[in-house]
């Protein structure tokens, strides 16, 4: 195949650029005010996880002089590394304007975010005393001059930093270290109608006098840093240590790995930041950003609602599906037909409901589960953990290396194994990331297959606000073949044959492949010919090359990419048949659907993979074929009614300029018509 120049764009480019589509949101004028601040704390918190992985990485490659082009698009380590800061730089400075004008209209709604300086007599005493009860306790305040090195400052903790003149002319550093445990945003006594707000770090100004009163000073300053560190995991090779105790080091290892950010206050004066930033040991390898007054805006996300309804989105009730009653036994339902569930349309209800019923019903004698996120408090566990203390032979396949989940996988994994359940930790050098779920029961002296596969995490939490698909069967064909994949966890060693799912990382890419040849085949003969694609990200060049393959050919493609994408469709010779579109709205959507038209007999999978390497190559993944003929003319309409977004859906071009899709076409706002289609069909 001719290779075109540039084919693809940078995978840490183009996922700035949906960092940008996130912080858009914050910029809408239509989203509610409250949700605008939450999605800049989306923005921060994405931006924070980038740093630590995806920056981490490409610093990594450059300190190695391997440059790094042909893993990175064709742009060298270090030039990508300047590229990034500078985007990045651009992008903080765009998120503080939004910031400021948000806080404009707060005040409006006489909603006001007051620092050290706006403190009055009405709320001197509060602020007093609520400093002394529950800020002084948990207070971390280091010294520095006296100290040969600054102290290890943690992964994404933010500080003050301060700075004393004394009385004598002598100057005094010092670090404050926000404490996480209290919530960063301090609500006020109300005064008259107006609501008040105090961020944590000011209040903390405001009583540096109370922190260092015994230092006779002239002037005292204090502005905040955060430094962010390489999150990659690196494991002992110690033989004594069992897989969880390697892991638990490595997690606390995480909080001492190389900087790779530092972010600082632009107010800073020159002598402290120089201070701070050759004590720190940081050099131009590392991204250096001047930024606002404030750092961790993460926390925006959780910015309290002071029961202001009217300035946060309109809270769904999600509905139950038509025909599967959550009274009744959800096995005799599933045993006459499959169901599909989409979240948060939908409700979750239904699958700790299955779990529920299996842990009681004394023919159900097996249950299996991968887990890959669960929920703080989550049922899915105790339902587990119930199940086996009713002696069934529950195994659980639990992925500790689920990125910063690990800490809550371990928690939860000893407590499931205390319990009496059978935990395998995955396979050597790969991800389980499939989400599945198959039971065995015991009806007329056999054994028959329930279960579910899904494209999301069953966890109570995320399933609010991801857009995700669970299937429920007992098709005995896609379940053999599920059962196939927990026997690969037990003997890994063996390679296993699958007549109906897809698993990566031994079939994914040759099953698409073939899917993709037939509709290069088909229109080639004058048939009918398509390729839908919803994915998270596609940054796999292979799969990439495969789909101008097919554009070239004729194959028209629509794909729906939320995150990363690499390839860059409309461009003539190379991807003129292939559409893009992104959708960000209230929801995160994380549904995989493929579909492929297979001469009008459509071939339909939902997938806990993207297009990715990693989840190709290097993970656990099952995709799941659809067989029933009404959840497959369902998927297609919700394939459709995504594609019409004329509202939240932003066009992905070779310019990555984010520009919403506009026409003169009735308004299709994605994520609200798909609430009302449910509705419909729940009410027909």
């Amino acid at each position: 195949m001719v290779k075109e120049k540039n084919s693809y764009i940078n995978r840490e480019l183009s996922w700035l650029q949906f960092n940008e589509r996130v912080l858009q949101e914050a910029e809408d004028e239509s989203v509610p005010l409250i949700e605008r601040l939450r999605f800049l704390g989306i923005f921060s918190n994405n931006l924070d996880e980038f740093f630590k992985v995806r920056y981490a990485t490409v610093k990594r490659i450059d300190e190695a002089g391997k440059g790094g082009k042909s893993e990175l698009g064709g742009v060298k380590a270090g030039e990508l590394l300047e590229i990034i800061t500078k985007i990045v730089i651009k992008q903080q400075s765009y998120s503080l304007e939004i910031l400021s004008k948000i806080q404009s209209k707060l005040d409006k709604e006489n909603i006001f975010i007051i620092n050290e300086t706006q403190i009055d007599e009405f709320h001197h005493k509060f602020i007093k005393d609520y400093y002394i009860q529950n800020v002084s306790p948990a207070l971390v305040t280091i010294i520095l001059n006296d100290l040969l090195e600054l102290p290890l400052l943690k992964d994404s903790a933010a500080y003050l930093a301060v700075k004393m003149v004394l009385d004598n002319g002598e100057k005094q550093f010092a670090l404050i270290e926000i404490p996480k445990a209290i919530d960063r945003f301090v609500v006020l006594p109300k005064k008259g109608e107006g609501n008040y707000i105090i961020i944590l770090d000011d209040l903390l100004r405001y009583c540096l006098n109370d922190i260092f009163n015994i230092f006779n000073y002239k002037s005292i300053s204090a502005n905040m840093i955060k430094i962010t560190r390489d999150g990659e995991l690196d494991f002992d090779s110690d033989l004594s240590k069992s897989f969880i105790e390697k892991l638990s080091d490595s997690v606390k290892d995480r909080q001492i790995g190389e900087p790779v950010r530092f972010v600082y206050d632009k107010t800073i004066d020159e002598e402290t930041l120089e201070y701070l930033m050759s004590k720190m040991g940081i050099d131009s390898k590392d991204s250096v950003i001047p930024g606002g007054r404030y750092h961790n805006r993460r926390d925006y996300m959780d910015f309290p609602s002071l029961r202001r309804t009217d300035l946060l989105y309109d809270k769904i009730q999600p509905l139950q599906i038509k025909g599967l009653s959550l009274q009744n036994s959800i096995f005799t339902s599933i045993s006459e037909k499959d169901y599909l569930l989409h979240t948060p349309y939908q409700t979750f209800s239904y699958v700790v409901k299955f779990l529920r019923e299996a842990a009681l019903d004394p023919q159900v004698k097996t249950i299996k589960i991968t887990i890959y996120r669960l929920a703080q408090i989550s049922h899915v566990a105790s339902s587990l953990i119930n199940a086996a203390k009713n002696g069934k032979k529950v195994t659980v396949v639990i992925e500790l290396r689920a990125r910063f989940d690990e800490q809550a996988n371990i928690d939860y994994a000893e407590q499931m194994q205390a319990e009496g359940v059978n935990l395998l930790f995955g396979v050597v050098g790969l991800k389980v990331h499939s989400k599945m779920c198959v039971i065995e029961r015991e009806e007329h002296n056999k054994l028959k297959r329930y279960g579910f596969i899904s494209t999301g995490n069953f966890n109570e939490s995320t399933a609010k606000v991801y857009t995700d698909f669970t299937l429920f069967t007992s098709n005995s064909k896609i379940l053999k073949d599920v059962n196939k994949v927990f026997n690969f966890f037990q003997t890994n060693y063996l390679i296993y044959r699958y007549k109906h799912i897809i698993t990566s990382p031994h079939y994914t890419k040759s099953k698409l492949f073939a899917l993709i040849d037939t509709e290069i085949e088909n229109v080639k003969q004058g048939k009918p010919a398509f390729i839908k694609l919803k994915l998270n990200s596609i940054s796999s060049y292979s799969m990439i090359d495969k789909l101008y393959e097919a554009s070239r050919a004729g194959v028209k493609i629509q794909m729906i990419v939320r995150g990363i994408c690499c390839l860059i469709p409309g461009v003539k010779g190379m991807s003129e048949n292939i559409e893009v579109i992104s959708i960000i709205d209230k929801f995160l959507e994380h549904t995989r659907l493929y579909l492929f038209c297979n001469d009008n007999d459509n071939k339909v999978y939902i997938s806990s993979a993207d297009w990715m390497t990693r989840n190709i190559e290097n993970r656990v993944e099952v995709s799941c074929p659809i067989y029933q003929d009404d959840i497959k003319e369902e998927l297609l309409n919700i394939f459709d009614i995504c594609w019409k977004d004329n509202v939240k859906a932003r066009i992905i071009n070779e310019f990555q300029t984010n520009e919403y899709r506009q026409n003169d076409l009735p308004k299709v706002r994605t994520q609200f018509a798909l609430y009302n289609y449910f509705k419909e069909k729940l009410n027909s």
